[in-house]
């Protein structure tokens, strides 16, 4: 009895071992257009296209619940903000690789009237907005002073806790300005018809930029990998950037289709999806025009902020170039 049990333990182990081994990627995305650019990969996964990959995907809510897990390793893949990618690198010790940039900037200004026409008109204005800390205030600070115009004296920024709580201000004010990202700022419309896209402040961000030496660009997310897992299966991440380029371009070109697998992984409704899309610049940039895009973008953040990036800029191994 006593061999029979060892001789089970040991089977079981072995067991263990090559699921572990046969297993693909644990992959995690952040609902918004993080998440929306992997919809057709994941529904590819669901429907057996690709079976074999043994890849599994979970949709998080708030970055709180990504950062935990891609630091102690329950994830190997994961959708983040371009400065926490660079925060966790920092945290890390060089432990996380970005493999590539996969939303441009979707930040926008909206407006419950038509006074603002220009980044100027914002002078002497309350812009209600949430994201303090992350990309939306560096990236208002950035635009805002580059215009000439003092963050803290020419205008006053209310910050909220959520996109919600600014939608609801604009609404009780009955006029108003505010920060929004995509696909918020169309369900905001829907709520409130009234409500219109004032000021684009990645095209904001690109006018400034465009006589730089090294032009940067408005960033809102990018996929990072654990480094320890890159090392050990190249084969397998080059794989789900394939997967994951055809799934970004399925998105692009198929908006209609997109949008209802965006709500039928509960990303946001399908309805909004299929408005939101094309405003939430969704892409998968990689080697080479990554490095210079998003090392560009966030040497922006640094000189504004050294904790916006972990403190210091990430090095070369930072970025993963096949």
């Amino acid at each position: 009895m006593k061999k029979l049990l060892s001789f089970l333990t040991v089977l079981c182990v072995l067991c263990l071992t090559f699921s572990a081994l046969a297993e693909g990627p644990r992959v995690i995305a952040l609902k918004g257009p993080t998440a929306m650019g992997m919809v057709q990969m994941m529904d590819r996964v669901d429907n057996g296209d690709l079976k074999d990959s043994g890849w599994t995907f979970e949709i998080a809510s708030a970055v709180d619940e990504v950062t935990p897990k891609i630091a102690q390793g329950s994830v190997d893949i994961a959708a983040v903000p371009a400065n926490l990618a660079s925060v966790l690198y920092n945290k890390t010790e060089g432990g996380v690789v970005v493999l590539g940039i996969n939303t441009l900037g979707v930040i926008y200004i909206v407006e419950n009237g038509e006074s603002v026409k220009s980044i100027e008109d914002l002078r002497g204005q309350t812009i209600y907005a949430s994201g303090k800390g992350a990309t939306p205030e560096y990236a208002l600070n950035y635009i805002l002073s580059a215009n000439g115009i003092d963050p803290d004296k020419d205008v006053t920024i209310e910050w909220k806790s959520e996109h919600a709580e600014c939608l609801q201000t604009l609404i009780a004010s009955g006029s108003g300005i505010a920060m929004l990202p995509q696909p918020f700022v169309t369900t905001a419309q829907t709520k409130l018809e009234s409500l219109r896209v004032a000021l684009d402040l990645t095209e904001e961000w690109a006018k400034l930029q465009k006589d730089a030496e090294n032009p940067s660009g408005l960033l809102t997310g990018v996929v990072i990998a654990r480094k320890a897992y890159v090392e050990e299966h190249r084969d397998e991440v080059l794989a789900f950037l394939e997967a994951y380029r055809t799934s970004v371009e399925y998105v692009n070109g198929n908006v209609e289709k997109a949008a209802e697998l965006v709500g039928a992984y509960n990303i946001v409704p399908a309805a909004v999806a299929q408005k939101a899309i094309p405003a939430c610049n969704i892409v998968l940039i990689e080697g080479e025009e990554l490095v210079s895009k998003l090392s560009g973008y966030l040497n922006v953040l640094f000189e504004q902020n050294p904790a916006s990036v972990g403190g210091k800029l990430p090095q070369d191994d930072f970025y993963f170039v096949p």
